[in-house]
């Protein structure tokens, strides 16, 4: 309330049928003509209090009020803050959290991503109308449709249909053909792209498996053996997250940052096919896939699914 306060738009309001174009339009007019009246040291305060709601409750939010201050160094230098690489620090955080939410309270962080993920990877879900084709950033090309039923009832039909997607609806390479001239970072991005490569998120250091969907590049996928005993490099249980008070995480992550600085490990794939990958997957996760849904597991009965599918692609 008093960052809106002072910006000057503490009593702003939607209006009935005014659009958000609209909205947004004099909302940004009145707080610009505040902060043009305003001095250095009061305008650098607000754009602090800015940063620190954007970044505390939006890209690194939690599933908790209280907005954290681990960010507070970053901004000291404000000149600095947007050469940072905060599209990195978002999946970190989210890719992080996703291991701990449950189906009853949502994820954390900047959740309109998995909105998008989803309309881009998963179509038949039908959760948005499309609206304009091309638009950036992407969350507009879809028009919402407001469900007016009880949250319990949504998360059930949402759960319904994601367990019941079929294999062949799964858009596997959403972003082919798009433009890089409306999208900069895009571009600047690249280098990054089809690589396993560490994600950093201030004390969280978490691994990106890029060729887990070695799919969205057009490679048959081969199997993948994870470790099953932690490493040194891994980070530390969720009890132990106040050691980065007294830890030097540019030491203890030394091979990782080397690793995001050479743009990490190009994806490639070996395999003929996604024969052996399909088996894998369905023998050591089909249990937890399917743990507490009302279809049984048949591990056998999924293998020849699997099996009949990828025969039939390879026949198309």
């Amino acid at each position: 309330m008093r960052l809106q306060a002072s910006l000057g738009v503490a009593d702003a309001r939607h209006q009935t049928e005014e659009g958000q174009a609209e909205y947004m339009a004099w909302l940004t007019a009145d707080a610009r003509a505040a902060l043009a009246e305003e001095e250095g040291a009061a305008t650098d305060r607000d754009l602090r209090r800015f940063l620190i709601l954007v970044i505390g409750k939006l890209i690194l939010g939690t599933r908790r009020d209280p907005v954290s201050c681990r960010c507070l160094p970053l901004l000291e230098d404000l000149t600095r803050v947007g050469s940072y690489a905060w599209g990195v620090a978002l999946l970190a955080h989210l890719f992080d959290s996703l291991g701990t939410s449950s189906r009853e309270t949502g994820v954390a962080g900047f959740f309109p991503l998995l909105h998008v993920w989803a309309y881009c990877h998963l179509p038949s879900l039908g959760r948005g109308m499309p609206r304009r084709a091309g638009a950036v950033p992407l969350l507009q090309r879809w028009r919402f449709c407001r469900d007016e039923g009880s949250l319990w009832r949504q998360v059930t039909l949402i759960h319904d249909a994601l367990d019941t997607v079929p294999f062949g609806h799964v858009q596997w390479t959403p972003y082919v053909g798009e433009d890089d001239a409306t999208q900069p970072w895009v571009e600047r991005g690249r280098p990054y792209f089809g690589r396993d490569i560490w994600l950093h998120c201030f004390n969280t250091v978490v691994p990106l498996h890029h060729q887990l969907v070695a799919w969205t590049l057009g490679l048959h996928q081969a199997v993948v053996v994870f470790p099953t005993q932690q490493r040194s490099w891994e980070r530390p249980g969720r009890s132990f997250r106040g050691i980065q008070q007294v830890t030097d995480w540019a030491v203890r992550v030394r091979e990782q940052l080397d690793d995001w600085e050479r743009r990490g490990k190009e994806v490639v794939s070996e395999a003929t096919s996604d024969e052996d990958y399909f088996r894998a997957y369905a023998l050591r996760y089909g249990a937890q896939v399917y743990k507490g849904t009302r279809r049984p597991l048949d591990p056998e009965g999924w293998i020849s699914s699997l099996e009949g599918i990828l025969h039939s692609t390879i026949q198309q």
